[in-house]
């Protein structure tokens, strides 16, 4: 069976956008392969958070991917698995600083702030380890993360041919199109976890939330029977709608404005939200079942992942 491997940092509250762009494939892929979905709470330390915040979205989180289905997969938390941590060390002494620093995330966050964390600049590489330890054959990844899978992908190459073969190269594979999902108040950009609230819908918002954010989302001002049309270019905020309640189950055909529109896709969302939220509720009234899940999960993970951390450590001499 195949392997594949999804992590998702805890670095706001989960979207509609990453229930459809992300969780339901992962949920589809364990009918066809082995597993292992994490929650990257490493990669969460790039930015200043407090510590009572980040266990609250780690906690979150976990109960999410759970009321999500991914119950038939192995799930844990990046941290609870230390050869995350020490490959990438390894994985620092084979990287370059040109390299990293041509990373356009890092560009982009960087150009924002006055000063960054360094695990900023190097997180690059320690994704790079949370993908080689698991020897997958296929690693989902959007647009935005492509260029770190190929830095992985560079990086095992340069490992394999300097000190032995030891990793496998993962092959790159595109989530399913129309997944991509885009924010309600600025609908040239992804929806996002960690973006403003207004234009995102998140998995836990109740109805009247998500009534209001659909109400406010931005159209355009033309009027006419072909103004509910999908335009990417042109419409931008119709074409966002449309696609969401397609993607919700609905269909947007008959529909001439765009109140009827953004009504047809307030109750599609609900409907959809609507089962996760109950799953959610009484996952979160047993906590000490979720801990059980994560923890059965980590120490899976210890045992796949202590051979290939072994071999790396060998072949460089350790």
């Amino acid at each position: 069976m195949s392997r594949r491997l999804s992590l998702l940092t805890p670095s706001g509250r989960l979207t509609l956008g990453n229930l459809l762009g992300a969780l339901r494939p992962m949920r589809a892929a364990q009918a066809e392969a082995d597993c292992f979905y994490g929650i990257s709470d490493l990669h969460a330390l790039t930015t200043p958070r407090s510590p009572e915040t980040l266990r609250g979205a780690i906690t979150e989180q976990a109960t999410l991917l759970l009321a999500a289905g991914l119950d038939g997969s192995t799930l844990f938390r990046q941290s609870r698995v230390p050869a995350h941590a020490e490959l990438a060390y390894l994985l620092e002494c084979v990287a370059t600083t040109g390299e990293l620093g041509r990373m356009i995330q890092f560009k982009e966050k960087s150009r924002r702030q006055d000063s960054v964390r360094a695990s900023l600049f190097t997180y690059p590489v320690l994704m790079a380890a949370d993908i080689l330890l698991y020897r997958p054959t296929q690693v989902p990844v959007g647009d935005d993360q492509r260029q770190h899978l190929e830095l992985t992908r560079d990086l095992a190459l340069r490992f394999n041919t300097t000190y032995g073969e030891v990793f496998t190269l993962p092959e790159i594979t595109v989530p399913p199109a129309g997944a991509r999902v885009m924010d309600l108040a600025e609908p040239d950009r992804k929806m996002s976890k960690s973006g403003p609230d207004g234009g995102s819908i998140a998995l836990l918002d109740p109805p009247d939330v998500v009534r209001r954010k659909v109400a406010r989302a931005v159209t355009d001002s033309e009027t006419g029977p072909d103004a509910v049309r999908a335009a990417r270019a042109a419409k931008p905020g119709v074409t966002n709608l449309i696609e969401i309640l397609a993607a919700c189950g609905g269909s947007a055909d008959g529909i001439t404005t765009y109140g009827a529109l953004k009504t047809a896709v307030t109750d599609a969302v609900v409907a959809e939200l609507e089962p996760l939220q109950e799953r959610y509720r009484a996952l979160a009234a047993d906590p000490v079942h979720v801990t059980e899940v994560y923890a059965r999960g980590a120490e899976r993970c210890r045992e796949v992942t202590a051979p290939v951390l072994a071999a790396a450590r060998s072949a460089m001499g350790l």
